[in-house]
Parts: structure tokens; C-alpha cells; sequence
């Protein structure tokens, strides 16, 4: 276990050396004003304003927010990126509670899945920058908290992976145990807890990652939109200096890449610890 993991450590680190390397060699053959292909402009620009050196972005880690003052922006992030952190936790707890009933509730009764499904996909193409102001709104008319309302919408982009995939997972139980649990007359709920939720962990877990990653996105475009002071707030506030100090904007992104990165490992934790006493596939 502790090699696998020292292993996937060195392969992460090794690819981050990759994409800087790609990055310094699209900086020395890439055009500097960019290009365009069929009339579209398509081919990015690589000067210094669009494209700092990935030394600067580092160094820039380590000097002051503002200037006159000491603090390090790397201190700046990390305090941005631990109130992004929490808020997208809960947002990611809250879907998966909201998704995981939904699913249980459409997997009980067979004529809610077929009402509600189509409108539980529909709700994830509506535009979150638009309505982050309308929670906004909602939540100031109740006097909640804004952390509640960002928190919300990270939940609202969380729950359709994990109810999809708890939904396909609950029919995964193998045919033959569901008629075992029939013969010992277990009612609907019985088997849901002894057999069916525990089938669909290793499908409800890829679910998790993605709505890790989805709470991360949705709290951080909340915050852009509500103006709580997250990542989010940072990326806005870095982004309005792109032209003078580019390196500074990049240092939000490393705080919103980090954020996503560890939501990602807690549910690999949690995979790893609900994985450990299963028995393999036959197949495996």
C-alpha cells in the first residue's frame, strides 16, 4: 500500500514537471500574439502578459500581496483557499445526502425515476453565474449566512454524479442474491441496506470524485458571483491585475488546483478505507 502510494506521488510530481516543461517549450516555439486557423483564433498567445514563466508564477508564491506590506501571497491563497475548502466539503456532504435519497427514493418507485430523471438532468445545464445571484438573493430575504448560500450551489453541482451513480448502482445487486433475500422474506428496505447499497459502492465511488471536483467549481463560481471572499474572490480580484502582474492571477489557480486536488484525495481515502474488506471479482 505504501509503495502504491509513494509510486502515484512520484507520477503526480512527474507530470507536473511535464506540463511545465510543455509549457516553457509552447513559450519559445509558440507565436507571441497568437494565430489564427480558418479565420479563427484558435493558436493562444505566448508572451510574457498571457504566459508568464512558470519560475515567475513559483516566485511570485513568496513575495507580497500588496504592496507595503509583508504578508507572503502564498499566505494570501491559503487562507482564501481554506474558506473555498470548507464551503465546497459541505457543499460536497449535502449532495451526496440529497443525491444518495434521491436515487434510493427513484430507485424505490419506478414511476418518480421516470418523471424525475429527465428534469434531474436538465437542472445541471442551467448557467450557475446566473443563478448564484438568485440564491444570493434567497438567502439574504432569510438572513442565512453567505457562506450557506455558496455552499448550496457546490452542493447543487455535486449531487447529479453521486445520484446517477448510486441509481445505477442499486441495480447492480447480483440476480441471485436479490432471490436469496426473497426466500428469507426481506422487505424492500432490508435488501436496500444489507445488499443493494453495499453493491453499488464501487460505482457510487467514481460518482464521489466527481462531485469532489464539481463542488470545488461550483462553490468557486458561486464566490465570483456573490463576491464572498474565497478563491474565487482572489481569481477576480488577481484577474483585474493580468495586465500588470500575470504571475499573481496564477497563484489563485494554484490555490483552486490544490483545493480540487485534495477533495479529490479525501474521497480516494474514503474509497480505500469502504474497499478495504471487499472480497475481489472473480474476474480481477
Amino acid at each position: 500500500m505504501i509503495s502504491r502510494g509513494a509510486r502515484r506521488a512520484g507520477l503526480f510530481v512527474v507530470a507536473l514537471l511535464c506540463v511545465a516543461a510543455l509549457w516553457e517549450l509552447y513559450k519559445v516555439v509558440g507565436p507571441e500574439e497568437g494565430a489564427e486557423v480558418l479565420g479563427w483564433r484558435l493558436v493562444p498567445r505566448s508572451s510574457d502578459r498571457a504566459m508568464p514563466h512558470t519560475w515567475e508564477m513559483v516566485q511570485r508564491l513568496f513575495d507580497p500581496e500588496v504592496r507595503g506590506r509583508n504578508t507572503p501571497i502564498w499566505v494570501a491563497v491559503l487562507g482564501y483557499s481554506w474558506y473555498t475548502f470548507r464551503m465546497a466539503l459541505v457543499g460536497l456532504l449535502l449532495g451526496g445526502v440529497f443525491g444518495v435519497g434521491l436515487a434510493i427514493v427513484m430507485a424505490r418507485f419506478k414511476v418518480l425515476e421516470r418523471g424525475l430523471l429527465p428534469y434531474v438532468i436538465a437542472s445541471q445545464t442551467v448557467p450557475l453565474i446566473a443563478l448564484a445571484p438568485q440564491v444570493a438573493a434567497i438567502g439574504g430575504n432569510w438572513d442565512l449566512p453567505k457562506w450557506t448560500w455558496v455552499a448550496s450551489l457546490g452542493a447543487f453541482l455535486a449531487f447529479f454524479p453521486i445520484a446517477v451513480a448510486t441509481l445505477k448502482g442499486l441495480g447492480n445487486a447480483p440476480a441471485t442474491s436479490l432471490e436469496l433475500m426473497d426466500s428469507y422474506a426481506a422487505g424492500w428496505w432490508r435488501t436496500l441496506f444489507k445488499l443493494r447499497l453495499p453493491a453499488a459502492v464501487p460505482t457510487m465511488v467514481p460518482g464521489m470524485k466527481l462531485a469532489a471536483t464539481a463542488a470545488v467549481i461550483g462553490v468557486i463560481v458561486s464566490e465570483i458571483s456573490t463576491g464572498v471572499r474565497g478563491i474565487g474572490f482572489a481569481s477576480l480580484t488577481y484577474g483585474q491585475k493580468a495586465t500588470s502582474d500575470p504571475a499573481q492571477l496564477y497563484t489563485a489557480v494554484f490555490g483552486a488546483a490544490s483545493i480540487g486536488l485534495v477533495m479529490f484525495g479525501l474521497v480516494v481515502g474514503i474509497e480505500a478505507i469502504a474497499m478495504r474488506n471487499r472480497p475481489r471479482e472473480a474476474g480481477a
